[in-house]
């Protein structure tokens, strides 16, 4: 396996572990300008080893940095930030998320990702109103959307705000880019999960989404969610042809 393969499977298992996060169920559209009640609250900061194997090749954070105008919407600022790699090939990456106070629908999406030599941005406006987005990194128009759009930062805010249910299978169609979709949730079982921020009550889910990294059809992954008020993600075990890649919340920091 080359370096390049290595790390950014990793990567893409984080971002991943964002994006399938989620379920059908639909939060209440308010015309409210300030934010309703959430399970995460401007200044939240949650950290993460990250390991291949039993080798600690990174750390994580998942933070919301604050409370933005987005085109005049009031808007959530999210952060997903991933650093490590292995010897000669290191990874920084940043993705930022915009996404609306009321029903969180997707305003804005930023990717910035320093993998080894390479350097990808791409600034993402995404069009709740009229179900479009446009990719400002490109001159192509804009394209085709959903409604009620997310991105992959804001998949996992959204799932903090909605129940899961032992037993279920949940699909949908609300992630902003339409061939990515649907998405398939099983909400397999509960659990007492001990990860280095502490011992929790967890609910475990297994997403599988259209993609050839972590969450694909073919593998096997699972998410730990606390079963709490907090709904934060504990923990990702996910088993590949080559190894495990293995996530563990370290650290939880709120108002």
């Amino acid at each position: 396996m080359t370096n390049e393969r290595y790390t950014s499977l990793i990567a893409i298992g984080l971002v991943a572990m964002s994006m399938a996060s989620t379920t059908q169920a639909q939060t209440a559209t308010g015309a409210t300008t300030t934010p309703v009640s959430r399970p995460f609250v401007p200044g939240e900061r949650l950290s993460y080893d990250v390991y291949f194997g039993a080798i600690k090749v990174g750390t994580g954070s998942m933070e919301v940095r604050g409370i933005d105008t987005v085109r005049g919407r009031p808007a959530y600022h999210t952060a997903f930030s991933l650093t490590g790699g292995i010897p000669f090939y290191k990874v920084d990456d940043v993705f930022e998320s915009w996404f609306a106070t009321d029903d969180l629908a997707s305003l804005r999406f930023n990717q910035d990702q320093n993998e080894g030599t390479k350097e990808r941005q791409h600034r993402y406006e995404i069009y709740p109103e009229r179900r479009t987005y446009d990719d400002l990194s490109d001159q192509e128009p804009e394209q085709p959307s959903v409604a009620d759009p997310l991105d992959d930062g804001s998949f996992v805010y959204f799932v903090r705000t909605v129940p899961l249910e032992v037993g279920r299978t949940y699909e949908f169609q609300r992630y902003f880019k339409p061939d990515r979709n649907p998405v398939t949730i099983r909400v397999e079982r509960r659990e007492r999960v001990k990860v280095p921020a502490g011992t929790f009550d967890a609910i475990v889910i297994q997403p599988v989404i259209k993609t050839k990294g972590v969450f694909s059809e073919s593998g096997h992954a699972e998410l730990w969610i606390s079963d709490d008020d907090r709904r934060v993600i504990l923990q990702m075990k996910s088993q590949l042809s080559f190894g495990s890649l293995d996530l563990y919340l370290t650290n939880i920091q709120r108002p």
